[in-house]
């Protein structure tokens, strides 16, 4: 990998790191007007749903690139 496709992907890593790491804040900061939405009852229930698709998306995104960045790849199956 050339040094700067080295140096976007480290970009990339820490950005996802940075963005998940506010969404996890943001979750904590506010888990109570986001419990008393869901209290109210109807399609409020969707609102845990969406927020933890949006974080394990964007978590998930974080914990690729940071392995793909540091090259550790798993083994093929069987050798």
């Amino acid at each position: 990998m050339s040094k700067t496709n080295q140096a976007n992907a480290v970009m990339l890593t820490a950005s996802l790191g940075f963005l998940s790491t506010i969404l996890y804040l943001l979750l904590f900061l506010f888990k109570e007007p986001i419990l008393q939405l869901i209290a109210q009852g109807g399609w409020y229930f969707l609102i845990p749903i969406t927020i933890a698709f949006i974080l394990s998306y964007v978590h998930g995104a974080f914990v690729n690139h940071f392995w793909d960045v540091l090259d550790v790849k798993p083994n093929p199956m069987g050798e």
